[in-house]
């Protein structure tokens, strides 16, 4: 049901020309299910309050209730005598229930509360159906979906993800709201976090880190107070881009996390030199921006100055994490050898602030779109580092849009981590072994079979000129046959 619920939507979407790509697409799909999830979760709360003999003060009031504006009902049928449709109903939207609904972030009275989220999600977005006709149709749609059960909100938290993965593979913009899942769920399994740690991601995106945790750690054996801790003292993150953190807000929502602890922030403005012990998590799991360009004014945070933000990213999560506490960070696999200053220094400073004990080679084409290799870094605060593990992510195939990293891919690695084990595909480096002066950690599989040796300049050579002269040959016996 609420797959063909998503392809309508779809479909009329493809109609709207206020809706241009699949950015678009996920952005105008999010405000319209987010009121609805709403508008159910204030149903639930009335109907608890009623049977507990307390009154229930709606969040959402008047006419800009769900069942008011969007599917007014008569004796449960749809009433579409008094739906708003055309001019009137984008009218509505767009003068009055957004910036009812973004006054919320000045009235309410905490940041962590869902009250606040709902006035940040309407601050940052903005309507961009032109066809009161196409949105009636697609409020019509998500009507008839339900978020009453944890079973439905997990159907529709699937088929939401698939929309973000396809908003990734669908563009260079899109790509860094999305980290290939699979690879998400290796790094978690091997951080294994447990209730009462904390979960932070610092480049929050969609929040699939922060989402994969929640479904890792909630089970049928939870009591009623680590629910409620996993509920509201477990993830936190923080988002620069508007679009990535009204996704990642609906994407933990559709999990089953009421008030995301998300915050609509540059992280890197944060002067790592400030953070105290209050601020620190007991585990970072992260996949920073790549390239970017930071100002020097954001420089100026960090120890270690660069323009590269996933350098700056990485100091940032290396300050922000407890003693003893464990991250798992993607990284650009030039971070490794690279012989800048800022390289060197920053590996320097891992290898003494933190052990880093696992290194995993992704293959290229791990990320969708993404020319560049990555690496996932795994260190726990504390005591320096001794020796690393490597392991040479190698799935046999090529990696694209049409054959996807797996589950399975991952298996081995996520197996053979426990216990360290060497293969041929896995090593260990001894941190005494490394070059004093620049801590090169480059991947070098000392297992691997030795490539053929390269040919000298003069067997090339030859062979060229051995290939042009039978081309020759073959054309000259061409003319004769003319």
């Amino acid at each position: 049901m609420y797959e063909n619920a998503f392809n309508k939507i779809e479909k009329d979407l493809r109609a709207e020309e206020g809706v241009a790509n699949e950015l678009d697409y996920v952005e105008q799909t999010s405000w319209v299910l987010f009121l609805k999830y709403m508008h159910d979760l204030e149903v639930e709360r009335a109907d608890r309050a009623e049977l507990n003999g307390e009154d229930y003060r709606p969040i959402i009031d008047g006419d800009f209730r769900w069942d008011k504006w969007a599917a007014p009902k008569k004796d449960g049928e749809f009433d579409h005598n008094t739906a708003r449709i055309g001019d009137d109903l984008i009218k509505f939207v767009d003068d009055k229930l957004f910036p009812y609904l973004a006054s919320f972030r000045q009235s309410a009275t905490s940041p962590q509360t869902i009250q606040y989220k709902i006035g940040e999600v309407f601050t940052e977005l903005r309507n961009k159906f032109r066809s009161g006709y196409i949105l009636r149709d697609v409020l019509e749609a998500v009507d008839g979906l339900s978020f009453n059960t944890q079973a439905e909100r997990h159907e529709l938290s699937q088929l939401y993800e698939t929309r973000i993965r396809r908003m990734g593979n669908a563009g260079r913009n899109g790509g860094e709201y999305y980290t290939p899942r699979p690879l998400i769920r290796a790094m978690i399994k091997v951080t294994d976090p447990k209730i009462g740690e904390t979960i932070y991601d610092g480049a929050v995106g969609s929040a699939g880190f922060l989402c994969e945790s929640y479904d890792y750690m909630r089970t049928d054996k939870l009591s009623a107070d680590e629910f409620e801790t996993l509920q509201t003292k477990t993830f936190y993150g923080q988002e620069k881009k508007g679009l990535a953190y009204v996704i990642g807000i609906m994407n933990m929502v559709l999990h089953g996390i009421e008030a995301p602890n998300l915050v609509h922030s540059n992280t890197l403005n944060e002067n790592v030199m400030d953070i105290q012990e209050k601020d620190r998590h007991d585990i970072i799991l992260a996949n920073p921006p790549f390239g970017g360009g930071e100002r020097r004014e954001v420089q100026q945070n960090f120890p270690i100055r660069t323009g590269e933000t996933a350098y700056l990213f990485l100091q940032h999560f290396i300050r922000k994490l407890k003693a003893g506490g464990r991250a798992a960070v993607v990284i650009k696999n030039t971070f490794l050898s690279n012989a800048d200053n800022a390289s060197i220094a920053l590996r320097k400073e891992l290898l003494e602030a933190a052990e880093l004990h696992t290194i995993l080679d992704c293959p290229q084409g791990t990320f969708q779109g993404a020319g560049v290799k990555t690496v996932v870094l795994f260190f726990e605060k504390g005591a320096p580092t001794r020796d690393i593990w490597y392991y040479q992510l190698d799935p046999g195939r090529s990696l694209g849009k049409t054959n996807p990293l797996n589950d399975d891919d991952l298996a081995d690695f996520v197996e053979l981590q426990r216990s360290r084990a060497t293969g041929a595909k896995s090593w260990i480096v001894n941190r005494a072994d490394l070059d004093e002066d620049t801590d090169d950690l480059s991947v070098k599989n000392p297992n691997a079979p030795e490539a053929e040796a390269l040919r000298s300049p003069e067997e090339i050579i030859a062979d060229m000129l051995a290939r042009d002269a039978e081309t020759a040959q073959i054309l000259e016996d061409i003319r004769g046959m003319l």
